[in-house]
């Protein structure tokens, strides 16, 4: 599979790359610097373009087989440039004839309890809120989409490098948590999550959490 990966320099863009590389995909690594740290397969290329362009994404996304978004605003910008970059890809994909995108969201819209999202518990942190509220309201964007074969997944609560096992689970609308109602996965097993969602399929215009 041809995949245009947004999003590569990132802590789980390059993971993604890397795993869907192992697995004998070919990748066009997206970054706004058009560099990609910490990547060093040649079936990853590298290439800049930006993320809120519509333009750039139909031209860099036209021949793919596939998306995959693993987009995040960068340390200084505004946290509801989601909702931008999610209107240009989508307008992007369509111009481009590309319909299959799997997009990396957040916990925070995910479901604790009924009626409840994980970023409405007073246990969800202040400072995370504003984040959590803009990618809600970049998915209420993509859950539009109906032309689109679109997936977007979230990982757990907490999300950080780790060990590779294989091992996750996944969950429809909902927190993944284990036994002792901790949500965590590693970024290694989160690539593997999408990865397998990308090749399956299985779980097309659905929010899906992923964690241990």
């Amino acid at each position: 599979m041809d995949v245009l990966l947004l999003g590569a320099s990132g802590r789980i863009g390059v993971r993604t790359a890397s795993e869907l590389t192992a697995r004998d995909h070919s990748v066009t690594g997206v970054s706004r610097s058009g560099t990609i740290d910490g990547v060093d397969d040649e079936e990853v290329v590298p290439i800049a373009g930006d993320a809120t362009s519509a333009s750039d994404i139909a031209k860099l996304a036209t021949a793919h087989d596939a998306v995959v978004s693993t987009l995040g605003p960068s340390g200084d910008e505004n946290p509801d440039v989601l909702v931008e970059m999610m209107n240009a890809v989508i307008d992007g994909l369509r111009t481009a004839s590309v319909d299959r995108l799997v997009w990396t969201g957040g916990a925070g819209g995910l479901n604790v309890a009924p009626e409840t999202k994980l970023v409405d518990t007073d246990e969800f942190p202040e400072e995370w809120e504003p984040l959590a509220r803009a990618a809600i309201d970049a998915y209420g964007v993509l859950e539009d989409a109906d032309d689109l074969r679109w997936t977007y997944l979230a990982p757990a609560a907490v999300i950080e490098p780790g060990e590779r096992t294989g091992d996750y689970r996944t969950n429809e609308g909902e927190l993944v948590t284990d036994d002792d109602g901790d949500s965590y996965v590693s970024m290694e097993d989160f690539a593997i999550a999408l990865a397998d969602e990308l090749e399956t399929g299985d779980a097309i215009h659905t929010y899906t959490g992923v964690g241990y």
